[in-house]
């Protein structure tokens, strides 16, 4: 969702910076050619309209509903960006303790990559589910998934997690494709 949220803000940012051109451009093409048709935006005819709206006009209370729509779509999205962060049970009442899913992927990454016949491993972590993906040259993958998922599921439960998170371990082996 964050990804989402940042493609947004660039997407809404390069527009609104495109509407601020616009008007800087409406008044040079104005000042240098006063005569002239404007260059872009039909401004002359959309200042009489305008003039003649009142605020309880249809147009502008569309308008006033599509702004609020659009706002709070955007705070949506905002609210749902938020950060992931997996809680820990707290030492004390006055203190609550969290840790983000990035800390927890690479305490476990490096945890399996310590262990004999890995040669690498990579992870992902929420608060819901732990995903490993380690790969082994000299083992096959019924000989090392048993034993990471459980080292794995030990590590977690050494850690003081509120809720522990399901293991998922997948292992790419060499030897299981010949």
């Amino acid at each position: 969702m964050r990804v989402f949220v940042r493609l947004l803000s660039l997407v809404l940012g390069l527009a609104l910076a495109a509407l601020g051109l616009l008007p800087a451009l409406e008044v040079a093409w104005h000042w240098w050619r006063p005569e002239d048709a404007p260059l872009l935006v039909p401004w002359p005819s959309w200042r009489e309209s305008l003039l003649e709206a009142g605020w309880n006009s249809a147009v502008v209370r569309l308008a006033a509903a599509l702004v609020m729509l659009l706002g709070l779509v955007l705070m949506i999205a905002a609210l749902a960006a938020r950060r992931r962060d997996i809680r820990l049970h707290d030492p004390a009442t006055e203190v609550s303790v969290t840790t983000s899913p990035r800390a927890l992927a690479r305490l476990v990454g490096r945890h399996v990559r310590a262990q004999d016949n890995i040669t690498g491993a990579t992870v992902t972590a929420s608060r819901r589910r732990v995903r490993v993906r380690a790969r082994s040259t000299l083992e096959a993958e019924h000989e090392v998934r048993p034993r990471v998922a459980g080292s794995v599921s030990a590590l977690l439960a050494d850690i003081p997690l509120v809720t522990p998170p399901k293991v998922s371990v997948v292992v790419d082996s060499p030897k299981d494709r010949r």
